[in-house]
């Protein structure tokens, strides 16, 4: 009987290198929980053969999987899917599905634009309470699917928690960062409180979605705190509109 040929979706852009598509469409098999954490994913000679591409095309994307740190890659036993080192359930605060099928959760591409430390903005000091200091951490980065990008968002990180942050390269930060900042910096976010509106791209965030000036937005705002209950970040997200969908489940599903 031949190997099923996998479901390769064209619905991405053409100018997106092969193996770039190829990325999205493992990671969304990681997403979706088909490949957990700990499991060994089919070889690259199986791999190649079900999706009907070059051996040398998903090596690449498996590589880009592996810089992402979403697998690991164990010389002479295999490629698995990489075991978090933080709590299953802080999943919770990533999901993002693609927008052509909204069953199908995906982890978005992401790309860190800048990292440095900066003064503390008035509505960051107000979240961050009177025992904040006078500087923090921004972060800025742009999360991409297929190509496009999805979302903007900046990120204030309270110092000097998060101080060990400015000397990580930011090509070493995976496309979720609440593992990086437990791995690399000790800080575990246990809650966060999200606050969906609309408003107005910022000059910034319009370049970097490639929307019009003063383009309408879908905004996100985010307060996370660590185990203690103190506020250590403080977030905002700017995401195209066409591309946001509410969706809540209330009461029990029918048995």
């Amino acid at each position: 009987m031949p190997p099923m040929r996998a479901k390769f979706s064209a619905n991405t852009d053409g100018r997106l290198p092969l193996y770039a598509k190829l990325r999205d469409q493992l990671g969304s098999r990681i997403a979706n929980g088909e490949w957990k954490p700990g499991d060994m994913i089919p070889s690259e000679n199986r791999l190649a053969e079900e999706y009907g591409v070059a051996l040398a095309t998903m090596r690449m994307a498996l590589k880009q999987l592996v810089d992402e740190g979403l697998l690991d890659r164990r010389r002479g036993t295999g490629t698995f899917v990489k075991q978090p080192a933080f709590r299953a359930d802080l999943f919770r605060f990533f999901h993002v599905h693609d927008v052509d099928d909204p069953d199908i959760p995906v982890i978005p591409e992401s790309r860190i634009l800048s990292c440095q430390e900066v003064p503390l903005p008035a509505e960051v000091q107000k979240a961050f309470g009177e025992d904040s200091v006078s500087h923090c951490i921004k972060l800025e980065r742009v999360r991409l699917w297929s190509g496009e990008p999805l979302l903007f968002e900046e990120l204030y990180l309270r110092l000097p928690d998060f101080e060990g942050l400015l000397s990580l390269n930011p090509k070493a930060m995976g496309p979720l960062l609440y593992p990086v900042f437990l791995e690399k910096v000790g800080i575990l976010i246990s809650s966060a409180t999200d606050e969906l509106s609309f408003g107005i791209a910022t000059e910034t965030s319009a370049q970097q979605l490639e929307l019009a000036p003063k383009a309408p937005v879908a905004v996100i705002q985010r307060i996370a705190r660590n185990p203690a209950g103190r506020v250590i970040e403080f977030r905002r997200v700017h995401g195209r509109p066409e591309r946001f969908r509410y969706r809540v489940t209330l009461g029990d599903h029918p048995a």
